[in-house]
């Protein structure tokens, strides 16, 4: 061979696990380079983690919702160590689980950073290695803006891992990951304030979705800031951390928590080195093949500013591989991805919001349904769900889906099939639902709303 590789893939995450296996078993000689954990961001500081964390506190509004059926019960006590403990372990076990993947697929795994010297050369713990193509897939790094104060406050890195568990904590930020902390924290038993710089978090989302949310997010008791931000954070005596805003209010908290985002994290990557260019948003810039400016080198997942979605870096790195390596030509369907909030409820998504529709379509129909689940007419609790199909009135094509309320996640999976697949509002009716459940809403909702 020319090369010591075919593939040099810099990045054990989602994508790059994928891309690195798939294209092995297209007969491609495979190496990969991690420097942190195998599995990425998701399996260790992400996804996995933080849906354990979800389960472990919507535990507390079981126990409360199951007075209301006949349960007596002593009052809970939540142990944060062994949530801790348990949690570790769970990871500990599927990193083992994509060694093994790795291995069986024939990838030679090499653990450090990997540093592109040239477009075929990468250097590990200072080993050079040559390949025909360099896929970059080192995924994001959380970003803390530069306030005074900030070596006070921890990251969504940290947060898994506390010393102790925090009584008080602030969460900063207004995307999916703070708005899921707050939640989890608050259900675990802490005193949560949410602080967020706009006037409505969830930037992005459907309007009235994130109106219904915040309403029922403050239901659970978390505080919620808007238009607020902070201006410094001070470490007392006593360890506690005073946190100053910029609307003249103090909250005195054991942690802070910043989940503003993170970015892509391409230090010490040798990119000076190659024809790789980057985008004004300081990601990586690639065609539509995911391919650089350098031609042999590619990058996928979130370091090329697209959706920053586990499942999204997947699709990426199964596709690359199969252009690649099997001959196929790179395939991928960007729209209609469906996606969850794992906030407290649930917000399930997938399509158009009612904004984007009625700016694209002259004649949009909104149907919507919101009601007490079944559950809560005897648990004691007030938690409403939103249901929400917005349609094109012209042909009945379904533009987009919205849900706020228990397992949105689990019940979105199956309306983004129906809407991948050019449903109808008329295929939606002529559904039979599943009765008794929440889920039947969608296929009952016969007349449409004004408002």
């Amino acid at each position: 061979m020319k090369y010591n590789y075919d593939l040099f893939v810099i990045g054990a995450g989602s994508g790059g696990v994928r891309a690195s296996r798939m294209a092995s078993s297209f007969g491609a000689k495979v190496a990969v380079c991690e420097d942190l954990y195998i599995g990425g961001t998701c399996v260790n500081v992400g996804c996995v983690p933080k849906k354990l964390y979800v389960y472990a506190s919507e535990y507390a509004a079981h126990f409360h919702d199951a007075k209301g059926f006949g349960w007596q019960m002593a009052k809970p006590k939540f142990d944060w160590p062994t949530l801790r403990q348990n949690k570790t372990a769970e990871i500990r076990r599927l990193n083992a689980i994509y060694e093994d993947i790795l291995d069986q697929a024939n990838v030679d795994i090499i653990e450090g950073r990997g540093k592109i010297l040239d477009p075929h050369t990468v250097e590990v713990a200072g080993q050079r290695y040559s390949a025909e193509r360099i896929l970059i897939a080192v995924g994001g790094w959380p970003f803390i803006p530069d306030v005074p104060g900030r070596e006070y406050a921890v990251s969504t890195n940290e947060i898994f891992d506390l010393e102790s568990f925090p009584e008080r904590i602030v969460v900063v930020g207004g995307g999916y990951v703070a708005v899921e902390f707050a939640g989890i924290f608050n259900g675990l038993g802490a005193q949560v304030t949410q602080l967020y710089r706009g006037e409505l978090f969830l930037r992005g989302f459907d309007n009235e979705v994130r109106q219904f949310a915040a309403q029922e997010i403050r239901k659970k008791g978390v505080d919620l800031w808007f238009n607020a931000d902070v201006t410094s954070i001070d470490k007392q005596n006593d360890g506690r951390l005073t946190v100053h805003t910029n609307i003249g209010k103090t909250l005195t908290a054991d942690a802070v928590l910043y989940a503003t985002g993170r970015k892509p994290r391409l230090a010490d990557l040798g990119l000076e080195n190659v024809n790789v260019n980057m985008t004004d948003s300081g990601h990586i810039q690639v065609n539509e093949r995911l391919q650089t400016d350098e031609p042999n080198i590619f990058a996928l997942g979130d370091v090329t500013g697209g959706l920053e979605l586990t499942p999204v870096a997947l699709a990426e790195g199964t596709a690359l591989a199969r252009s690649l390596y099997n001959n196929e030509p790179y395939r991928l369907d960007y729209s209609n991805i469906a996606t969850t909030v794992f906030c407290q409820p649930n917000i399930g998504t997938i399509g158009m919001t009612e904004e984007q529709a009625r700016q694209d379509y002259p004649n949009v129909e909104k149907y919507r349904a919101i009601f007490t689940p079944m559950k809560h007419a005897i648990s004691g609790s007030d938690e409403k769900t939103l249901m929400k199909l917005l349609v094109d009135g012209d042909t009945g094509k379904i533009l987009g889906a919205h849900m706020v309320g228990a397992d949105a996640g689990e019940i979105m999976q199956g309306i983004a099939i129906a809407i991948k697949a050019g449903a109808t509002k008329a295929d939606f009716d002529a559904t039979i639902g599943i009765h008794p459940t929440a889920a039947e809403e969608f296929v009952t909702m016969r007349e449409p709303v004004d408002e």
